[in-house]
């Protein structure tokens, strides 16, 4: 059994499958154990009744984690109706209760009208922080604070009916910041019966899909090698960027802190937009952006990785 991991400066990005009952922090600590460093993060907090896709970076590729752009996820939820609770899922305190069940049709036409952009009140139970606090901590202390609603975007919403006619299946493509528990509630109220989310299970994050993640019973078992060999490089963490090779000229100018004009090298890039940055041979090397500058766009560093 894997339990400590010897490795000369393990670094890279590991795709977890986290099972329900532990907190992300959790996570962190195990793979801290496995592969025998204290510098790992993760991206994306999972609740502890939820499970799935856990972003975790393991050494130098945790400071990649604050130029991470991630605006799209996948979830599985089970909505459960006919009750309402404080924190809008199933470990809740009971607010409200009731017997009476909308029909499957209902609900299917209640759930498509939340698909779009849409507007949506982060919850009491989250870790988003009002004057310093957590809304969640705020909570837990009998405290309620007044919320903005925030505009998300449900690409797509799948409701299927289940055996239970109290629960129903939601396949739940979303924009980053959208509360799954939330929409459950919204579409609750919607109905007049209330719902609560009952299960969550994250299916993608960043790309990153649930049939490439590994449970920590399985890295527990592996072998050093097969520690290392599930690590992924952290030019993964940006995979949906646009790439762009420098010749090795225009490197070393990138390299000193020059910005590289688009007309130099043929690009095309619209402002703001940022690229993966490769070298002649055609490893990554930083992050770029294209900015605007008196002489026209250019592509500017604003994070090397020297991995």
């Amino acid at each position: 059994m894997a339990e400590e991991m010897k490795i000369a400066e393990p670094c890279g990005v590991l795709i977890v499958n986290k099972h329900a009952g532990i907190t992300s922090h959790d996570v962190v600590n195990r793979v801290r154990r496995l592969y025998g460093t204290r510098r790992v993060g993760h991206t994306g907090t999972l609740d502890p009744m939820a499970t799935g896709v856990l972003v975790v970076l393991v050494g130098r590729a945790a400071k990649a984690a604050e130029y991470l752009v991630c605006d799209s996820k996948r979830y599985r939820a089970v909505m459960r109706l006919g009750m309402t609770t404080d924190s809008e899922d199933i470990t809740g305190e009971i607010l409200t209760k009731t017997d009476k069940m909308p029909q499957a049709v209902e609900v299917l036409k209640a759930a498509a009208k939340f698909e779009g952009e849409i507007l949506q009140v982060p919850p009491m139970y989250s870790a988003l922080k009002v004057g310093g606090r957590k809304l969640v901590d705020i909570a837990r202390q009998g405290g309620k604070v007044e919320r903005k609603a925030r505009p998300v975007t449900v690409y797509s919403l799948a409701c299927l009916p289940t055996d239970d006619p109290k629960d129903y299946m939601l396949e739940v493509h979303c924009s980053s910041g959208t509360y799954i528990r939330t929409l459950c509630a919204d579409i609750g109220a919607k109905l007049g019966v209330g719902a609560v989310m009952a299960a969550l299970e994250r299916v993608e994050t960043g790309g990153f899909s649930i049939d490439k993640a590994y449970t920590l019973d399985e890295l527990s078992t592996m072998s050093t090698d097969e520690l290392a060999g599930a690590l992924m490089p952290v030019e993964a963490l940006f995979k949906t960027l646009p790439a762009v090779a420098f010749p090795s000229f225009y490197e070393k100018l990138f390299r000193s802190g020059c910005e590289i004009y688009q007309k130099k090298i043929g690009g095309e890039f619209s402002i703001g937009q940022r690229v993966r940055v490769l070298d002649a041979s055609g490893r990554f090397f930083a992050l770029g952006e294209v900015r605007e500058y008196p002489d026209g766009s250019a592509i500017k560093s604003i994070k090397f990785f020297e991995l």
